[in-house]
Parts: C-alpha cells; sequence; structure tokens
C-alpha cells in the first residue's frame, strides 16, 4: 500500500514463541524477582528539586527487579504477567534485526545469501526499520495497552517539559539501551553546565556593577593620558598615527567579560571539567548496574557474531579455554582470507592517505586565506583614519571598530568554511566506509535510530 503505486510495504511481526526463543538464543536478561534491596537514595534538601521532578510512576514505571538470563525451557521462572509487554519494544527490535540479519534468502544450494543487510546493499529493499508505537498523540494503541510513545511525548518531548527531568528509564525500554544512555549523558550535561552557567553570570554582574571603576579605561579615556599616547599606524601606506584614547569605547565594553572575575571563573571551569568526568563515570556506572549492562559489550561478543562469519564457518571447534565450541575456520581458509584483507587494507590505507593529504591542503589554504582576509579588511578599515597623529579614529559607525567588523566578518566566514567542510567530510567518510565494507554498521545504525 503505498500513495505513488511503486513503493510497497512488508510489515513482520515475532510471535512469541519465536521472542521466546530467540531471547534464549541471546541471553536476554529478563525479571524474575521483584529486588527486596532498600532504597537509599533520598538525598538532603532534596524538596529543593521537587519542581523538576516527574511522577514515580513515569520515572520508575516498573519496580526494581532481580533478572537473570532468559530460558524458554523454565519460563514459569520469570515474572511473566503479559506476553505482548514482558520484552520491551527495544528487545523485540533487537531479536527481529537478529533473525533478519542471518535469514536465508535463497536456496542453501545456491549460496549463502542471507541477511537483510546485503538485500539493502543490493538496493532489493529500500530500508529497514522499526515501526513507532502508534501516533505520539494517542494514548492508547488498541483501547487496552497504554502507549509508550504517547507518554514519551507527554513528559518529554513537549517544549514546556524542558526542565523537567528526563524519564530514562521509560527512554531505554522504548528506544534502547544506546539511546537511553545518550540522552542520560546529554540530561546530565545539562545539568553540570547550570552551574557552569551561574558561576559566569555571577562573574558577567560582578563586571557590570565594577564598570565605573575600571582603572585601565579611565586611563585609556583620559586625555592626559591616553590622548597623548600616539600609536603606530594599522597599516602600512594609507594609515596614519592614532591616539591610544580611540580605544576607549572597547576597553569599557571588554571589562564586562574580561576583568578580575575571569581568572576566578578560569579556574573554576578547569575544576569543573575534573568534577564533570568523574561524575559522570558514577553516573554510566549506576546507569549499568540498574540496566544489566555490565559487560555486556564482552557477552554479545560472544553470543553474536557477524552473519558473514557465521555462514563461512561450516565447523566447530572446542574452545581450549571455555571448553564451549565455537566457530572454527581452517587454516588454509584463514591465509587466503588474511592475504585478501591486507591487500585490501593496503589499498584503502592508501587512499585514506591520499585523501588525508588533499583534506589537510585545503584546510591549510583555508587557513591562510582567512588570515589574509583579515589583513587585507583590517588594513582597509583602518585607512578610513586621518594621516594626521594627533586626530580622531574615525569608526565605522559609532560603535563598530575596524577591529570588531574584521572579528566579527572573519568568524562568519570560518563558519561557513566549516560547515562546508563538514559535508564534504561526511561525504567522504561515507564513501570510505563503503569501500571498507563497513555498510553494515551505518545500515544498522539506521535501524536502531
Amino acid at each position: 500500500e503505498s500513495d505513488d503505486g511503486k513503493t510497497y510495504f512488508v510489515k513482520i511481526h515475532a510471535p512469541w514463541e519465536v521472542l521466546a526463543t530467540y531471547a534464549d538464543v541471546l541471553k536476554i536478561k529478563v525479571p524474575f524477582k521483584v529486588s527486596d534491596m532498600p532504597d537509599d537514595r533520598e538525598l538532603p534538601m532534596n524538596w529543593l528539586s521537587t519542581p523538576f521532578r516527574l511522577p514515580k510512576e513515569i520515572m520508575h514505571p516498573e519496580p526494581d527487579y532481580f533478572t537473570a538470563p532468559f530460558s524458554k525451557s523454565k519460563s514459569d521462572f520469570f515474572l511473566i504477567g503479559n506476553q505482548d509487554t514482558f520484552f520491551s519494544p527495544s528487545t523485540r527490535n533487537r531479536i527481529v534485526y537478529y533473525i533478519l540479519s542471518r535469514c536465508l534468502y535463497v536456496s542453501e544450494e545456491c549460496g549463502d545469501k542471507k541477511g537483510i543487510k546485503r538485500l539493502l546493499n543490493n538496493g532489493s529493499y529500500t530500508s529497514a526499520f522499526p515501526l513507532h508505537d502508534s501516533r505520539y498523540w494517542i494514548r492508547s494503541k488498541d483501547g487496552n495497552c497504554e502507549s509508550e510513545r504517547y507518554d514519551l511525548y507527554k513528559h518529554w518531548a513537549k517544549f514546556f517539559c524542558f526542565f523537567k527531568e528526563q524519564p530514562i528509564n521509560r527512554i531505554r525500554n522504548y528506544y534502547g539501551e544506546k539511546i537511553g544512555i545518550y540522552f542520560a549523558w546529554l540530561g546530565f550535561y545539562t545539568e553540570m553546565l547550570l552551574f557552569a552557567a551561574v558561576v559566569g553570570t555571577i562573574c558577567f554582574t560582578y563586571g557590570f556593577l565594577t564598570y565605573d571603576d575600571n582603572e585601565w579605561s579611565k586611563e585609556i579615556c583620559s586625555e592626559e593620558i591616553g590622548g597623548k599616547i600616539v600609536m603606530c599606524p594599522l597599516c602600512d601606506k594609507k594609515c596614519g598615527f592614532w591616539k591610544l584614547s580611540i580605544t576607549c569605547n572597547s576597553s569599557w565594553q571588554s571589562h564586562l567579560f574580561d576583568n578580575v572575575a575571569t581568572v576566578f571563573f578560569a579556574i573554576f571551569m578547569g575544576i569543573w571539567v575534573t568534577l564533570f568526568l568523574e561524575f559522570w563515570k558514577r553516573r554510566q556506572a549506576r546507569l549499568e548496574y540498574d540496566w544489566d549492562l555490565v559487560d555486556f559489550e564482552e557477552e554479545q561478543q560472544q553470543l553474536q557474531l557477524r552473519p558473514e562469519y557465521e555462514s563461512k564457518c561450516t565447523k566447530s571447534k572446542e574452545n581450549p579455554i571455555t571448553k564451549e565450541m565455537e566457530p572454527y575456520l581452517p587454516v588454509t581458509s584463514k591465509c587466503a582470507r588474511s592475504c585478501l584483507s591486507g591487500a585490501t587494507v593496503l589499498v584503502v590505507c592508501h587512499i585514506v592517505a591520499v585523501f588525508s593529504v588533499l583534506k589537510i591542503s585545503l584546510i591549510i589554504a583555508c587557513i591562510i586565506g582567512v588570515i589574509a582576509y583579515r589583513l587585507a579588511v583590517y588594513a582597509a578599515f583602518a585607512s578610513i583614519m586621518k594621516d594626521s597623529p594627533t586626530s580622531n579614529l574615525e569608526v565605522v559607525g559609532p560603535y563598530i571598530t575596524p577591529q570588531l567588523a574584521t572579528s566579527v566578518t572573519a568568524s562568519c566566514i570560518n563558519f561557513v568554511i566549516i560547515m562546508i567542510l563538514n559535508l564534504m567530510y561526511e561525504k567522504v567518510a561515507v564513501w570510505i566506509t563503503d569501500m571498507g565494507e563497513g555498510q553494515s554498521f551505518i545500515t544498522y545504525s539506521k535501524f536502531i535510530v
């Protein structure tokens, strides 16, 4: 069904038997008992953060559980209240993708052509992605089952909820652990920035309150001191001498951001960076424990081999250390593949090296161009000055000095160059990834998103 009559959709559903079977294969951890450990998370002065908190049933829609790897033969051991909601949406998507990435789409006699990634690469399918949990403005999917997406929209994705804490557990259940960890980091980073913002505001306020007491600005603006100090020309031919008192307005303005309190702010930010990293390590470790992600990467590497590798390994061999059967490739096949991989790596590295040289040359050219622009524009603005050593500097407008005009325009040019180079780098990175047969990672990232 499509509007153009050319695009066709295939909707895939995994029933309970399939989910249970592959949850057993993937050793997915599921709850089997409600945790009876005391919750000691109440902090002193916790009432101050009450306006920013969400209701407990939103932040923690489920109680804490003790979990264990799922076993289909022992399903009665686990807390299965409703088979339709026992596995979270992210877990169901993960199981379906695991099946799709290993499913043969031709007969075994025709070869080892398998997996949705290969079908996406050869253009058989345009894209593959999990469906959302109904419309975000609909409260329930079918009148009985509550919509996770609606709850996320109501308590998280709305603009007027920007000051509220994030329902991290719901984000994790709906989008998965990777997306949940990302938003946990983003929220923590924003919270830590509040402290830096408060200190920065205090430093700016100090500069504003001491605006009239700035001694060096008074000396620069004074006719007895700054008015008698003659400065060198700003360019070679057309620029003349000028007086230091011309920079009076700039000196007063810079005092708001560059004063005695700025030194304290710099020291504070040095300490803030260290505290941010250390506190995030604690927060991350706590999330890993709460979400059963301790040693997650090691477990997944052991359980989920690449489908392409699995299809080539028709034999198994006992691991002398773990005493478990593992896929095994003969020595002859390993040697041939190592030689081919080495040659491919050399070719790709050569191409990457050429592109790196070109990119570095392009960056150097852009930097030199911006420097030349600053010098030329500064000289053009400075040439407005009169040649008399005692004359005043003619500014471009009432407040815009040559220094300010040059800095602002050069910054805008830098911004445009950076955005253009980012687009170029993204295209080149995707092309090099495709050459290195890394399309599977890109496809997986798109599927998860």
